[in-house]
């Protein structure tokens, strides 16, 4: 397994930047950039017209960012590509479009079945950031694929603003595809984990009306109007501030379960919020705040799973997702959770990915995936000989 990367930024020239990770003629080319990358008026024709010259033969998969992540830095306005040569292994593609968020799991069903092989040992998945049900979605990969098989990736990001992202795949870029490849074959090793670092506060709300990942009521009242009396003077910065104070969900003895909901947008009208991801009807909800040291030590312990799954010394891919709000709450620190990772996977990993609107990983080994909100998810990736 061989393994080559590039970072540039926007205005520089693509294709000499591409041109020598082409002469390792990879399988799989991972490409992590900002939305202006993207766009028609600044930057498709540049970058998808590089990888489609240059790797015609691999299969080309990403999606634009909050933040880019390469080695153990963070960046901003840039392009990260990865281009990975396997000695046995095989790479699968498929993508399809989804029609609307209610589309979201036959999006993921559908996929999930052109994935589908007797040696599959992993998924990696990229999606729409915006107007999507990223629960539902995994949730058709799983039928397709089993819940023992790990699915891995994020959701795509637009710099914080909500409102386009984009991803690129066996058809080029869109703002509405859903893109996946399939790791198949016996000699792939693949290591996954991930966690958090939030912390709750205040009781837990029962959930007493909800449709998918959209909640209406909390303990019979309008969930909005609960929400802004714990958030005080955050909640006139709203949707924005919704961010900083995410929802942990609860089992039904009130025990953490580890799954975390970010608000993404209000209704006034409604009184409802929108979630990241699906909750339940009947279950518990408590809301959670962030200090930078505790996400840095999630960070740490993301690590430390994953590496516990991985073959010592041997190289290997790293594919870092890290959901946007961990980059804003710690600012300027930012950089020092991807370091601790970088320390603890060692100078073996090639790390690459992003800062996400959504983290996909199961919750452990043989365990079914979820959408993760708030956390730091790692997948390795390598070749045993």
């Amino acid at each position: 397994m061989q393994i080559q990367q590039t970072s540039f930024q926007l205005g520089e020239n693509a294709a000499s930047a591409l041109a020598p990770l082409a002469a390792l003629a990879p399988q799989l080319v991972l490409v992590f950039a900002a939305p202006q990358f993207f766009s028609a008026e600044t930057g498709t024709a540049s970058l998808a017209g590089s990888l489609a010259a240059l790797f015609p033969d691999a299969a080309v998969i990403g999606c634009s960012t909050a933040g880019e992540i390469v080695g153990a830095r963070v960046q901003e306005h840039s392009a990260v590509v990865t281009a990975v040569h396997f000695e046995h292994a095989r790479i699968l593609s498929a993508a399809t479009e989804l029609a609307s968020m209610e589309h979201s799991y036959a999006a993921g069903q559908q996929v999930g079945k052109a994935l589908a092989a007797p040696d599959l040992r992993g998924a990696l998945v990229f999606a729409p950031g915006v107007s999507i049900n990223g629960s539902a979605l995994v949730a058709g990969m799983t039928a397709a694929l089993g819940s023992s098989l790990p699915i891995t990736g994020g959701l795509a990001g637009d710099n914080g603003a909500f409102q386009q992202t984009w991803t690129i795949g066996k058809n080029g870029v869109s703002e509405r595809a859903v893109v996946a490849v399939g790791l198949a074959g016996d000699s792939l090793q693949i290591g996954h984990g991930f966690f958090g670092g939030w912390r709750a506060f205040g009781p837990a709300r029962c959930v007493t009306r909800c449709e998918g990942n959209l909640l209406y009521e909390l303990d019979g009242e309008p969930a909005l109007d609960v929400y802004k009396r714990y958030l005080g003077d955050y909640a006139r910065d709203l949707p924005a501030s919704g961010l900083l104070f995410p929802f942990e969900m609860l089992g039904d003895d009130l025990s953490e379960v580890g799954l975390i909901r970010t608000i993404l947008g209000i209704d006034e009208a409604q009184g409802s919020l929108l979630l990241a991801g699906a909750i339940h009807q009947g279950g518990f909800l408590r809301l959670m705040q962030a200090s930078t040291d505790a996400l840095i030590d999630g960070a740490e312990v993301a690590a430390e799973k994953t590496i516990a799954m991985q073959q010592p010394d041997t190289p290997h891919l790293a594919l870092l997702v890290s959901c946007v709000v961990r980059k804003l709450v710690m600012g300027d620190r930012v950089e020092e959770e991807i370091e601790a990772v970088a320390a603890i996977l060692g100078k073996q990993a090639c790390s690459t990915g992003f800062y996400s609107y959504g983290e996909i990983t199961p919750f452990a080994p043989g365990v079914a995936c979820e959408v993760h909100n708030q956390t730091m998810t790692i997948t390795t990736i390598t070749e045993t000989v």
